[in-house]
């Protein structure tokens, strides 16, 4: 379909605001153009509103994120407009004035970008703005700022009433650009598509300049002795070791992914004596707050303190948390407001360290964090003009709790199997091991994929989906140090983990004279001490976490059969097998479930059988390399072929939703190998 000039030029403004993060953040804002076209219907020309529909990027924005809408219907919308205590409902009207098919659903800002008399609007969320917009005296810092040339907005919930009273603004200040919407971001206007962008740009670098012209050196305070940032080899440590604490306590309502960084621009504001009075205010733009919630759990210890001592006090800080938002939401909700959601931080800073932010998702743990960064900086602006003042948590509470709001939430797909978890897998670059990878990313899981080879794991991880799905890391399982530090860059990445596959192997098939003392010493290295290396460092995570966990080992059909020329790989796949029932013993008081999976014959796709042990097997059978797969097959029960997808399915089933009962079981995956039942 050939997209309208106007809704071309619309796109490509979008794109290029949303790429700046001066301009606006991560899916924050929205666009819109209005623009002739011919009624399919009746061939009479018509005029659109085209607007970025709810919950789309401007940076990324493309033909199917925006909403079309006939102006006219919707400009008539004003004559059955109830009044500001049921606005709500005219965003239900929005679907009766759409033209066509598809496209994206109208947001709550259709109206603003519909009653307004302009052909085009950009309305964003820059920090610059937002600081002007935040500030207790931002009406008069408006004025001075831009004279007459932008206006003043009251703080109003996004709606239709705010739609009328831009529009108002608009037609009464004929010499405005745009305006300041107090508490909450900017609008710009233009006449041309040109314009509007130059006009948006203009609002947010005069704002920015304005500050850093005017604003006092240190917005937030004199320096707090011990609380500046640690050396990056320091913090980095002490957020591993924090990390899986912090996400349990944070997923005490229900599961979270984490996302940690130390950005400066955080390091900085906790360093600093205002922090904490700051930090206790909340956000104010309302794209901020549905995101970090109203405020963060902030750490009152330097950044010195024994790691022991740090846990202690953020697990006394975290029962204040959900007490005083308990309160919160009491002191607000009423007999219509939905259930309360949760009442653990999204955010927790830890002075020194960094932060720590969560979500359902990784990306949306990510974007938290990005948001408080954002909301930082809109503390820095305004309190180096004036004063930070943000919107009242009454209003905060509309939001957050605003039925539109939760009717989007519910509107949000179910959740697949593995979300919220994380899962490590070792040996994942390839064969096996990327298989269950990739099954475990497709049921919703952030995987990491932990790899000798950092090359290809990394590779494989950008298979999956990048940074926000998977992160590759080198792990040589052998060594304890390299063990500690894939476990450390999982941690840091997603918060934890929840669910780890001991599958990194390799065989060397010799008969037992053959055999040599390296042979043996390498094949248990790596997959009887591996495991157990792997193992131990990932229930370390779990039980700080408290939440329960996975460990599998990917064993084999040999640990229980005895075949011909593999003295050393079928001892440490014993040794494996045994691993399992051990820990499960041990580690079931801590919820966490330990099973095995036993393959055979898993040649096609086998980074094992490629190495050189499918030769060697197929010389002892007596066949060809090629026919090894088809000779594995005939000598099962079922006459099938096992692939890796076979044993990532096994993978998939044990540690999913299904299996929540069962620990200590080894599953055959080997197309049924009487000699290999289990006795």
């Amino acid at each position: 379909m050939t997209v309208p000039v106007t809704a071309a030029e619309l796109i490509a403004r979008s794109r290029r605001l949303g790429a700046d993060p001066k301009n606006t953040n991560y899916a924050g804002g929205n666009t819109s153009s209005k623009g002739m076209v011919s009624d399919p219907v009746t061939g009479e020309d018509v005029e659109l509103l085209w607007v970025k529909g709810s919950g789309g990027d401007l940076g990324t924005l493309g033909t199917n994120g925006l909403a079309a809408l006939r102006l006219d219907r919707l400009l008539a919308l004003v004559d059955v407009y109830p009044g500001v205590e049921r606005e709500d409902e005219m965003v239900a009207a929005f679907d009766y004035c759409r033209h066509g098919v598809g496209g994206a659903t109208p947001s709550i800002d259709t109206a603003m970008h519909g009653l307004v008399d302009a052909p085009h609007i950009d309305h964003l969320h820059p920090d610059s703005g937002i600081a002007i917009a935040a500030a207790v005296d931002g009406e008069a810092l408006t004025r001075t700022i831009f004279g007459d040339r932008v206006a003043w907005v009251p703080w109003r919930r996004p709606g239709f009433q705010l739609g009328l009273d831009i529009a108002a603004i608009k037609r009464d200040n004929p010499q405005a650009i745009g305006c300041i919407l107090g508490g909450h971001g900017i609008t710009a206007w233009g006449d041309t598509s040109d314009e509007c962008e130059a006009r948006s740009l203009e609002i947010i670098d005069t704002a920015a300049t304005y500050i850093a012209d005017h604003g006092r050196a240190e917005p937030f305070g004199a320096a707090l002795p011990g609380y500046g940032a640690l050396t990056e080899q320091q913090r980095r440590a002490k957020a591993a070791a924090l990390a899986p604490v912090i996400r349990g306590l944070a997923s005490t309502d229900s599961p979270m992914v984490g996302h940690f960084t130390d950005d400066e621009v955080v390091l900085g504001f906790l360093a600093h004596a205002e922090h904490p009075r700051l930090a206790a205010l909340g956000t104010s733009c309302p794209d901020h707050f549905l995101r970090t919630k109203v405020k963060p759990m902030v750490l009152d210890l330097p950044a010195d303190v024994p790691l022991e001592d740090t846990i202690a006090r953020l697990k006394e800080l975290h029962a204040a948390y959900r007490a005083d938002y308990q309160a919160y939401y009491e002191a607000h909700a009423n007999a219509d407001s939905p259930a309360m959601r949760g009442a653990d931080p999204a955010v927790v800073l830890v002075p020194g360290v960094g932060m720590f932010s969560f979500g359902r998702n990784k990306q949306t743990a990510r974007v938290a964090g990005e948001f408080y960064i954002n909301a930082i900086n809109v503390m820095r602006g305004a309190e180096s003009l004036s004063t930070y003042s943000p919107i009242s948590d009454a209003e905060k509470f509309n939001i957050e709790y605003w039925a539109l709001e939760e009717a989007k939430l519910q509107r949000m797909p179910r959740p697949k199997s593995h979300a919220t978890r994380v899962a490590l897998v070792t040996g994942a670059a390839s064969g096996i091991g990327k298989a269950i990878a990739t099954r475990l990313a497709a049921e919703g899981a952030c995987v990491v994929i932990a790899d000798l080879d950092l090359a290809k794991a990394q590779e494989a991880a950008a298979e999956l989906g990048g940074p926000d799905v998977a992160v590759g890391v080198a792990a040589n399982v052998a060594e304890p140090v390299a063990v500690q530090a894939a476990m450390d860059q999982a941690v840091l990445a997603f918060g934890g983990v929840d669910l780890v596959v001991n599958n990194a192997g390799l065989s060397l098939s010799k008969p037992l004279l053959e055999t040599t003392e390296q042979d043996w010493d390498l094949q248990h290295d790596v997959m009887a001490k591996g495991s157990f290396l792997v193992s131990q460092a990932a229930a370390r995570v779990m039980i700080a976490q408290g939440m329960g966990g996975d460990i599998v080992y990917i064993a084999s059909k040999n640990s229980v059969f005895a075949g011909p020329n593999n003295i050393a790989y079928s001892a440490t796949k014993a040794d494996q097998a045994h691993q399992v029932r051990l820990l499960a013993v041990e580690l079931g008081e801590h919820g966490i479930k330990v099973n095995g999976i036993n393959p055979d014959g898993v040649v096609k796709g086998s980074g094992i059988f490629a190495g050189g042990w499918g030769a060697n097997r197929a010389k002892t059978y007596g066949i060809e390399e090629d026919k090894l797969g088809e000779f594995y097959a005939q000598r099962t029960i079922l006459k099938r072929e096992v692939l890796p997808e076979h044993v990532a399915n096994a993978t998939a089933v044990i540690t999913g939703p299904d299996m929540t009962h069962t620990t200590g079981l080894h599953v055959p995956v080997d197309a049924g190998v009487a000699a290999a039942f289990l006795r």
